[in-house]
């Protein structure tokens, strides 16, 4: 059975997301190596585990969150499903359950806002954690007089977490963002997609999305 630990030490899984993320760089994006894939896989791997599924489908949608983002190897553009048939041969090869790769590979070519959609358990819990990695260790450059609108939204967040709420069922994005650096509606401004991709995300689950900013409750 193949566990998250053999797909984290798979070198050649390590190589296309180190590559991956230098092609990012390269086109000014924000960091999308180990520390989001790992944050991605981890935080998934929660929203599954407290919402009561299983062992074995939270430690897929951590084998999910770890390859979402291998298919920027080969381009930004479509990276969800060139990245889903990177997935299907790697897991393919190394002997995984048909059964687990659909589920797996459906969930990375299902977490871009511009394709996704929550089909399936690992698809939602994927889709919640990759949008809601928002802060300021993503951001590559150090030089504030130079960044552009999505440097400075994500420089400004202080404290980003996602908290599961079984009983009132709800799925909240709490951050904490310097507003001196960036206002909250130039979050609105590029995040607004991946917010309402987030509501149908926790409604996958019977749950309503919230956002809260500041201790405000924004949606």
């Amino acid at each position: 059975m193949i566990t998250f630990r053999d797909i984290a030490a798979n070198e050649e899984v390590n190589t296309y997301i180190r590559r991956a993320d230098e092609s990012l760089v390269r086109m000014g994006y924000t960091e999308h190596s180990f520390a989001h894939v790992t944050r991605a896989a981890t935080v998934a791997h929660n929203i599954l585990t407290e919402l009561g599924y299983d062992g074995r489908t939270t430690e897929l949608v951590r084998i999910a969150g770890y390859l979402h983002d291998i298919g920027n190897v080969i381009n930004r553009i479509d990276h969800a499903q060139s990245g889903a048939i990177m997935a299907f041969r790697l897991l393919d090869r190394l002997g995984m359950d048909p059964g687990e790769i659909a589920l797996v590979i459906s969930a990375i070519g299902n977490h871009d806002e511009h394709t996704a959609f929550p089909v399936n358990e690992l698809a939602a819990a994927l889709i919640l954690a990759d949008k809601s990695d928002v802060r300021r260790s993503r951001v590559r450059n150090r030089d504030r007089s130079t960044f552009d609108i999505h440097d400075r939204v994500n420089y400004a967040v202080e404290h980003s977490a996602l908290a599961i709420d079984r009983e009132q069922k709800t799925i909240t994005l709490i951050l904490t963002i310097d507003t001196e650096i960036s206002p909250v509606m130039d979050y609105f401004e590029i995040f607004l997609e991946r917010m309402l991709l987030c509501r149908k995300a926790a409604e996958f689950f019977d749950c309503k999305f919230r956002l809260n900013i500041n201790g405000t409750s924004l949606m």
